[in-house]
């Protein structure tokens, strides 16, 4: 299989820590694929070293059969993007700029001014995250929710192939977390590789084609909602115990958590 991106024996050691321990899993092509773990376990990293921000020690990653890491950074630019989980709060620069900085893996050093295809991409984008009407507005003076829409906006402006997230509904209100979410399956079913961290493990079940679940840097398992959320993984990954449902519509699993005792 060379689609989509895939870690194999993925280990990153930072000093004498080991924050990633022999990961193998795949985000395949077409698919929603949520990463979820508690905090620590290694999401951030995983995420980070695929687009080559972190040097991994061992193993490969590799994206439509090719080593992603080392790809030229432009290169890699073109065809993948990254929304972190806390975008860097751009100073003078409106909402529309922010999300033309998607582009310039696109533009040339001679370049004046954006191209057409460059303008058509970010209004494209903006209108995607429900965000037009605040394209002149200072990035600075927005919400962190509509700042994070920025964010995904700046991402989708590439037009990536593959598109990696890191915890995209931070900030947002219920309405907007399902827009963003339902908006990324929607990438996906059009043939893009979106890989995402979530901790809402309810949301993760209502969009999720498959989960990928990490513990202390190490991956537990891989399988679709229902396969992956149990009782017993829920117990002995997040330390909690809960009950599992079904969504009278939907029929994908909910989690009902039981308060701890008094």
């Amino acid at each position: 299989m060379t689609t989509g991106l895939q870690f194999s024996d993925v280990r990153v050691r930072v000093g004498q820590s080991t924050l990633l321990d022999g990961v193998t899993c795949v985000a395949g092509a077409d698919r929603l694929t949520g990463l979820i773990g508690p905090n620590g376990a290694g999401k951030s990293t995983l995420m980070r070293a695929a687009l080559g921000l972190v040097a991994i020690e061992a193993g490969t990653i590799t994206f439509e059969g090719v080593d992603l890491p080392a790809m030229p950074r432009r290169q890699r630019a073109q065809m993948s993007a990254l929304v972190e989980q806390s975008g860097a709060n751009e100073v003078h620069l409106s909402a529309r700029e922010v999300v033309m900085l998607g582009r310039i893996p696109f533009q040339t050093v001679w370049q004046s001014a954006p191209a057409l295809a460059d303008e058509h991409a970010v209004a494209e984008a903006l209108d995607a995250v429900g965000m037009n009407r605040f394209a002149a507005r200072q990035y600075q003076t927005l919400s962190g929710g509509e700042q994070q829409r920025l964010q995904v906006a700046r991402a989708l402006a590439q037009a990536p192939r593959l598109l990696v997230l890191d915890e995209p509904t931070n900030h947002l209100d219920v309405h907007a977390q399902l827009c963003i979410l339902g908006l990324l399956r929607q990438r996906a079913r059009a043939g893009a590789t979106v890989l995402l961290a979530l901790h809402d493990l309810n949301l993760a079940a209502a969009f999720c084609d498959e989960l990928i679940v990490l513990h202390e840097g190490k991956m537990i398992v891989q399988g679709s909602p229902e396969q992956v959320l149990t009782p017993a993984l829920l117990r002995a990954v997040y330390a909690v115990e809960a009950s599992l449902m079904r969504h009278p519509n939907s029929g994908r699993p909910m989690i009902a958590y039981d308060a701890p005792p008094d």
